[in-house]
């Protein structure tokens, strides 16, 4: 029963990075939704960054933002997924150093988390329910 299931589970080993891709990307649209469509919001945020000595801090909040929001949707569809996490990457390790810094750690867990996350899909990529395996003709 155990070696059924862990070649089951061997075999299906891929999709694992469709649940990473799916939290990390709706977490990353959720948390950004607001300043997208809310251009008050995104006044909000500059001055948050503003508090921080983030540079140009409108500029900053908006290339993070949209940054943040389309990466976002292509972790989820899984298109371009490595691009999408370098940009994550940098985009995270820059939000630790400039704003979570002495943070204690349940308030930077979730951009350690989204970091890591970043981390995983630059490494693995995206092998199953994307957009180019979605809609490719395959042999049967």
């Amino acid at each position: 029963m155990i070696e059924r299931a862990n070649t089951f589970f061997d075999k299906h080993k891929d999709y694992s990075e469709v649940f990473i891709r799916m939290i990390i990307g709706f977490h990353l649209i959720y948390g950004t939704q607001d300043n997208v469509f809310s251009w008050d919001r995104m006044l909000e945020f500059s001055e948050f960054l503003t508090n921080f000595g983030f540079p140009i801090p409108l500029v900053s909040a908006a290339v993070s933002v949209y940054a943040q929001f389309i990466c976002g949707i292509l972790f989820i569809i899984g298109y371009q997924v490595r691009i999408a996490a370098i940009i994550m990457i940098g985009n995270f390790i820059i939000a630790l150093l400039m704003v979570h810094t002495g943070d204690t750690y349940p308030s930077a867990f979730p951009a350690i988390m989204m970091l890591t996350g970043s981390l995983y899909l630059l490494f693995n990529g995206s092998k199953v329910f994307n957009v180019n395996t979605l809609f490719s003709k395959k042999e049967l």
